[in-house]
């Protein structure tokens, strides 16, 4: 209790610049002796604080005082401000109060240096909505209710007690205990609707044996690839594979060697680049392709 005491009235000092120790003991609730006896400690800890007597005096800081000269580093302040300031803009806005007492402690201006936005692109106020409920029903440890669309559209309705959010491969994640399936699982934000808190406490804790109800399962089987992507498909090419997978060709093009993992999910991947990308080996990979590209045409001329 004393420590709190203590820095509150440091605080104080910063905010009102004079006091006297019969306000500080009435604001405390305490006895002036007890402040004394805490504007004693302050000194000895290396805060310079002084007092005045007569009419107008009190207890006050000694001019342009800086907490972190006396306590904290100047890296470390600016670490704290920053952090503070990070865990606002992602959701926290209880940490405002916080941030702007605490930028005012070490007299410093709070520079906006980040924005954070979890939802998409030309998302809806309800889809930016869900990451605050979601991490509402985190803190407060309550369960939730939404409903869930599989990877084969099927829409099931879910109770789960929500252990955090993941953020993985470009999507984000759910990972919790489903009181449905019994069972940890990972849900894909994107496919959860009608998101809402209830009353109902959490019983079970994090656990690390998660099964994805997100995704299809991905083979664990590698096959190597060599891809090229063109230039119109420059945009991704830096976003999806690492500088030592990318020789960048003399026409503007870039030649891809990678391994992947086998599966349905590897052929959706490689569709997803559109024109931009043609597959040069293994040859299999690019029969399949064929294979799959005539039957989409198939489709569309059987109709003309």
């Amino acid at each position: 209790m004393q420590v709190s005491r203590l820095f509150q009235i440091i605080y104080i000092l910063l905010e009102k610049k004079s006091i006297t120790a019969r306000e500080l003991a009435e604001h405390f609730e305490v006895s002036v002796r007890t402040i004394y006896r805490d504007i004693d400690a302050l000194c000895q800890a290396g805060i310079p604080i002084y007092s005045t007597q007569g009419k107008g005096g009190g207890i006050a800081l000694v001019d342009k005082f800086v907490l972190d000269k006396s306590l904290i580093s100047e890296l470390e302040q600016n670490k704290i401000l920053l952090a503070l300031q990070s865990l606002s803009v992602a959701g926290y806005p209880e940490l405002d109060d916080v941030l702007s007492k605490l930028s005012r402690i070490f007299q410093k201006s709070i520079i906006n240096w980040i924005e954070v936005d979890f939802s998409n692109w030309g998302s809806d106020k309800n889809r930016k909505e869900v990451f605050s409920i979601i991490k509402n029903s985190i803190l407060e440890q309550k369960v939730i209710i939404f409903s869930y669309f599989s990877v084969t559209g099927k829409k099931s309705e879910r109770r789960v007690e929500p252990f955090k959010l993941l953020f993985k491969d470009k999507s984000w994640y759910l990972k919790g205990y489903c009181l449905h399936r019994m069972a940890c699982r990972t849900f894909k934000i994107t496919r959860m609707i009608n998101i809402s808190i209830t009353e109902e406490p959490c019983n079970h804790q994090d656990s690390q044996e998660f099964t994805l109800e997100s995704v299809s399962k991905v083979s664990t089987n590698q096959i190597q690839l060599k891809l090229k992507i063109s230039y119109d498909g420059a945009y991704r090419v830096y976003d999806d594979f690492t500088e030592e997978n990318i020789t960048q060709n003399k026409d503007g093009s870039y030649t891809i060697i990678i391994s992947l993992p086998e599966g349905e999910w590897l052929y959706n991947y490689l569709f997803s680049f559109g024109t931009t990308l043609e597959v040069i080996e293994p040859k299999s990979v690019r029969k399949e392709i064929t294979s799959r590209l005539e039957s989409m045409a198939n489709k569309y001329h059987s109709k003309t």
